[in-house]
């Protein structure tokens, strides 16, 4: 009691007035802990002023209270129960969670605006203790949006100062909306670096925008993935010194673009001429049979024999037409599924290592027969210009392999692995461990098996009894798969993670119809500290490697109560 006679005396603005009595500048949650005082002083052998003196409060400020209770009893037609516990401390508090919890997951999380909260609250009957209308809605929705932020500040420095150092990769981009959004992200943890508005999107400002996000983390750029964007390559190679990986979805694209649209529609032309050359046999058949039947003696027979012979003619040239372009499809469509194949530093057919020389030419592979399909299909130039840019992406595909294993193999110097110990880490850790964070991503439950199996095939390599593996014990097995992860996860040939989060960003704003910095600074901050994946962990927690703290409860301690409705506030 005597905690709460010291907490300051502030006005409760939100929906209230001062011109009576009844509205006393208490803070709500003190004012709720003396009215249940004052309940349980209250008896037949104490008076209202006596026991407004016990509380510490005016005896005018006790009666309000007990008068706004008498009115809120009646005007709600709620059960006292009810009202009892929504007056008490206890109810206060459940009121401020779910206020705060509503703001927090529909209000910022999702896509409820200030009017659906509005709503609910009067649906679920607590517009009779919370203020409801728009105004206060909207105003305790923006003292959220700021602690959120200063949430993420905080969290933010505190992380970095307890991060051990570390190599990373990032993927770029920008989104527009309309205004032009830099993205960068962390792909292993998918932690956000780098979301804000610029006026430009040029080399220098991505420069500018990042060296301030990265001052303070202990953290060194390896590597950049994103599209081939003059000033995204030029801020990678110049600005951070790192290697830049081309993403292959773009590479892909343009060879869907070059081919997949062209050679689909020869396949439908085919097939409406294969479909139009029966109906015409089928008619030609029937009528050649009735005036068989009718006249077998006619000269129109004889003509209608050789238009048969010429639609069966013409029936197996369409059929052999029609094969002819499912087949360029088909060879377009595994020649563009190769690229994908061939693209990585483990060969995901076999398990073993590929360098830089193999990858290129199964690249090269790849790219040939798509010329070759584009050559016999005869498509436009714009086609082949098309598969020639995508060509002109190759040297850093294979740039990027040839980077990963000169990387790993000076990680494996600075960690001092014994030749044997390097070999396995080669030739079975790094690969098992990569089929496996490849079986995460493949699309069909299928493939996901085959490469779990396959990683499963290739660990078995190293249980030979006369292999290094044997000799060592628990905890250096467990490092060297600590480090072989590390080792996997180096290869970064998507900016996905960048890609979907632009499109979730797409979908906000079409929502909301507009992003201020602000708003998007929320975004940005649950991104990183209140989406969890299945494992529980949040993106800060698997970038700085420690959990931060939680986001609900630093806001309940810090965010206002909620203020009453008008006309009976006290």
């Amino acid at each position: 009691m005597n905690a709460i006679e010291k907490c300051p005396q502030t006005v409760d603005t939100q929906d209230s007035t001062s011109s009576s009595s009844a509205r006393l500048s208490w803070p709500r949650q003190v004012a709720s802990v003396k009215q249940e005082l004052a309940d349980q002083l209250d008896s037949p052998w104490m008076s209202v002023r006596q026991v407004a003196e016990l509380v510490n409060v005016p005896r005018s400020t006790l009666q309000g209270w007990l008068k706004q209770k008498q009115q809120l009893l009646q005007h709600s037609g709620l059960p006292i129960q009810v009202v009892e516990f929504f007056e008490s401390s206890a109810g206060l508090g459940v009121l401020h969670q779910v206020l705060a919890g509503l703001h927090l997951v529909f209000g910022e999380a999702n896509n409820a605006g200030i009017r659906s909260i509005c709503s609910f609250l009067e649906l679920s009957g607590l517009h009779h203790f919370v203020a409801a209308s728009y105004g206060s809605q909207q105003a305790a929705a923006e003292e959220i949006e700021k602690q959120i932020v200063q949430f993420g500040h905080e969290e933010d420095q505190r992380l970095a100062a307890e991060m051990q150092p570390r190599d990373i990769s990032v993927a770029e981009d920008e989104t527009f909306h309309p205004q032009c959004c830099l993205v960068g992200i962390e792909p292993v943890s998918n932690f956000i670096l780098l979301e804000q508005y610029a006026d430009r999107r040029d080399a220098d400002t991505w420069d500018r925008l990042m060296d301030e996000r990265l001052t303070g983390l202990p953290v060194t750029v390896l590597q950049v993935t994103s599209d081939e964007a003059k000033a995204l390559i030029r801020h990678a190679e110049f600005c951070l010194g790192a290697h830049h990986s081309p993403d292959l979805f773009h590479v892909q694209h343009e060879t869907v673009k070059a081919t997949g649209f062209a050679l689909a529609g020869q396949t439908e032309r085919a097939e409406k001429q294969l479909e139009q050359t029966r109906l015409y046999l089928e008619q030609t058949r029937k009528i050649l049979a009735a005036c068989t039947d009718s006249c077998p003696q006619s000269d129109y027979r004889y003509q209608l024999e050789q238009q048969l012979n010429q639609a069966e003619t013409a029936l197996a040239a369409a059929e052999q037409d029609l094969e002819a372009c499912r087949d360029r499809r088909q060879r377009a469509t595994e020649a563009r599924q190769g690229l994908s194949e061939a693209y990585h530093p483990i060969n995901v057919e076999n398990g073993l290592p590929q360098d830089a020389e193999t990858v290129a030419r199964r690249l090269d592979d790849c790219f040939d027969e798509l010329d070759q399909v584009a050559e016999e299909a005869g498509l436009s130039q714009g086609a082949r210009d098309r598969l020639a840019k995508a060509r002109r992406v190759k040297p850093r595909m294979q740039a990027t392999i040839d980077f990963f294993w000169t990387t790993v193999l000076s990680w494996f110097v600075k960690w001092r692995l014994p030749p044997a110990v390097a070999e396995l880490m080669r030739e079975v850790l790094i690969p098992a461990c990569y089929l496996r964070l490849a079986a995460e991503k493949a699309s069909t439950a299928e493939e996901r098996k085959r490469l779990r199996e396959l990683a499963e095939t290739v660990e078995a390599r190293g249980r030979s009894p006369d292999c290094v593996w044997s000799f060592l014990g628990n905890l250096e097995q467990d490092e060297l798969r600590q480090r072989a992860r590390l080792c996997a996860e180096l290869f970064q040939r998507s900016s996905s993670c960048v890609e979907g989060r632009n499109g979730h960003l797409a979908l906000k704003h079409h929502a909301l119809h507009q992003l201020s910095g602000r708003k998007l600074s929320v975004l940005t901050v649950l991104h990183n500290y209140f989406i969890r994946r299945p494992d529980d962990s949040t993106a800060a927690e698997r970038f700085y490697g420690h959990p931060p703290r939680d986001l609900f409860s630093w806001l309940l301690d810090r965010v206002s109560f909620p203020a009453r409705p008008r006309g009976r506030a006290a």
